[in-house]
């Protein structure tokens, strides 16, 4: 179970980002989400190696923390879309920057 954030101390913001971005799977789901809204079945093709358990959970969790926004449409069949907010939004540089990061980390290993 997560802890909440509440209950971190005030001068940990850096655990308090960990806990809402930390993890395998979060920052690349908003990778995905930053280039524009989708399905979960685009977003279970564009992560081959998670589950669709765990990118439930995931999103769920993002959701819940406010980064995801979850959209039902009442039609048959249920219709479900996947955006970022404006505070998921916020995370876009970090995003871009990790990205840069990790080529250049590649590049220097071969």
């Amino acid at each position: 179970m997560r802890p909440r954030l509440d209950d971190l101390a005030d001068d940990c913001t850096v655990e308090a980002a960990m806990e809402v971005i930390g993890g395998k799977w979060k920052l690349v789901i908003l990778r995905h989400l930053l280039d524009g809204t989708k399905r979960f079945g685009e977003l279970d093709r564009a992560l081959p190696g998670i589950t669709p358990r765990m990118l439930t959970r995931q999103l769920r969790e993002l959701e819940a923390d406010r980064l995801v926004l979850r959209t039902v449409y009442p039609q048959v069949p249920p219709k479900v879309e996947y955006s970022v907010t404006e505070i998921g939004q916020s995370l876009r540089t970090l995003v871009d920057q990790l990205e840069q990061w990790g080529h250049f980390y590649r590049r220097s290993l071969s």
